[in-house]
């Protein structure tokens, strides 16, 4: 009998297990040195001179947009396609949202949607840009920045679906998703679905300095120790609040997962992609559309998303069959929050988009014999109809 097959998985080894059972034999579960290991680590594979772990990506995109001057009356431009917390985190820090709509080719911000949103308004009426590398494709990061720069925009990378994700700019440099080279800063998450997992986490890449110290100041109460910092010093207990922070630290034993996690974070891209390249090649002919972003060499496929006009039939379809897909996303904009707040909004291809997608399973333990009972599932699907 046929196990379940969902559309995503953790994969833990027994180097994994070891590498957290040595933290809880050690004298700190938190705030101890795998903390500043795993960023150096995360910040050496993204390449960017900066990392700074969370206890989530949501806690990411909020001390980001703190650390990037977020406040009431912000204006920031997003997409509607991704999970709600990307919009949430302006929300959080009391802006406000625009939602531009996506390519239907790439599934990421339409470039040409956003420079026409930016030319309509007066100069001035935003002040920061949040691209999306949605389902693992990265955004062309030199086209943002360049229009970031025109208008005097700051950049934030939702990176969480890309890690080791890449493309190659105008000038022929290739340049790894959330390495700071076009963004202010990015994010990236580590819930057990994502490419690193350590149950939960998240962490923030910036090449700016001054943006990295606010982020290790707001992660952790707002409070420093150091003493060239301090307004006083009473003695060598002495701590100052020099900031309203928050406690988004990620503790020593996530932090050893994350390492763990790493070591194998090359090989399971290579892994994602041949699946992804296998699905192209036994599902094209069907009645499905298959984006052409998931022919993009520079893909994570975080996500393997194809487009029905069948889609609640197959999702009901394999699902009898213990193939457990996914609906990535629900358009942020249709959310009862968003509609009440800023009211009905019309963005036609994010629209189309959500009424057929559908996300296949992806993840690297996922095996020929699994794969190709997902593919045999959906062209006697399409057979039968």
């Amino acid at each position: 009998m046929q196990n379940k097959i969902p559309y995503g998985r953790q994969e833990i080894n027994d180097k994994d297990i070891k590498s957290v059972v040595e933290v809880l034999k050690s004298d700190f579960l938190t705030q101890g040195s795998k903390v500043e290991e795993f960023e150096n680590k995360f910040a050496a594979y993204i390449g960017s001179k900066y990392a700074v772990s969370v206890s989530n990506g949501t806690a990411a995109l909020h001390i980001a947009a703190l650390s990037l001057g977020v406040k009431k009356g912000t204006k920031v431009i997003t997409s509607p396609i991704s999970f709600v917390a990307t919009s949430n985190c302006i929300e959080f820090c009391g802006g406000e949202i625009t939602f531009c709509d996506i390519d239907p080719e790439t599934l990421c911000l339409d470039i040409k949607v956003l420079k026409k949103i930016l030319e309509d308004s007066p100069k001035g009426t935003y002040q920061g840009l949040i691209p999306v590398d949605f389902a693992g494709y990265p955004v062309q990061m030199d086209e943002i920045r360049s229009l970031a720069i025109e208008y005097d925009l700051w950049v934030l990378e939702d990176s969480c679906h890309a890690p080791g994700g890449c493309f190659v700019d105008n000038k022929g440099v290739n340049q790894n998703c959330g390495n700071g080279s076009y963004a202010d800063a990015a994010i990236f998450s580590f819930h057990p679905v994502k490419h690193i997992a350590c149950g939960e986490g998240g962490m923030v890449t910036t090449n700016d300095e001054k943006i990295y110290k606010k982020l290790k100041l707001l992660r952790s109460h707002g409070i420093t120790k150091d003493s060239n910092k301090l307004f006083s010093n009473h003695g060598g207990w002495y701590y100052e609040m020099q900031n309203l922070g928050y406690n988004y630290r990620l503790p020593d034993i996530q932090c050893a997962l994350g390492i763990s996690q790493l070591k194998r974070a090359t090989s399971n891209i290579e892994k994602r992609r041949e699946i992804a390249k296998n699905y192209i090649n036994n599902l094209n002919g069907l009645p499905i559309s298959i984006p052409k972003s998931n022919y993009f060499d520079g893909h994570a496929f975080h996500l393997f998303v194809i487009l029905t006009d069948k889609r609640i039939e197959l999702y009901n379809y394999l699902r009898e069959n213990k193939i457990f897909t996914q609906i990535h996303y629900i358009p942020i904009h249709t959310m009862p929050f968003y509609k009440e707040k800023y009211g009905k909004q019309t963005l036609k291809s994010a629209e189309k988009y959500y009424k057929n997608c559908i996300s296949l399973p992806i993840y690297p333990s996922l095996d020929n014999h699994e794969q190709d009972y997902i593919i045999d599932s959906i062209k006697f699907f399409y057979e039968q109809i």
